[in-house]
């Protein structure tokens, strides 16, 4: 369950990070609800990853979590902030998933 868990933290990190882009697209009162938008999914992303780090490794846990936000960061900046998706990009992005689940299949 606790993996559960971890994974939503990770989507959380997306998504504060998907506010923070959408509000530096804005301005006025749309900026601020962004911005709440972004304090609303830090808030739940840090607490379901203390949750998860209470029975799993905080090593592997906290590696999980960044992994999950880097990778859907990444895929959110090409499909809606339209940043490059260049070969290297893609590469080191496959990499990062491959380790992840490799300290996934490694963590007790």
């Amino acid at each position: 369950m606790n993996w559960i868990i971890l994974i939503i933290a990770g989507l959380f990190e997306v998504a504060f990070a998907f506010c923070l882009g959408k509000a530096k697209e804005t301005t006025g009162t749309e900026m601020y609800l962004w911005y709440a938008g972004f304090a609303v999914a830090l808030t739940v992303s840090m607490t379901l990853l203390i949750k998860a780090t209470q029975t799993l490794p905080i090593g592997t846990a906290y590696a999980v979590w960044t992994g999950i936000g880097a990778v859907g960061t990444v895929l959110l900046g090409i499909l809606v902030f339209r940043e490059p998706a260049t070969f290297w990009r893609l590469f080191f992005i496959t990499t990062l998933i491959a380790s992840i689940i490799g300290l996934k299949a490694v963590s007790h």
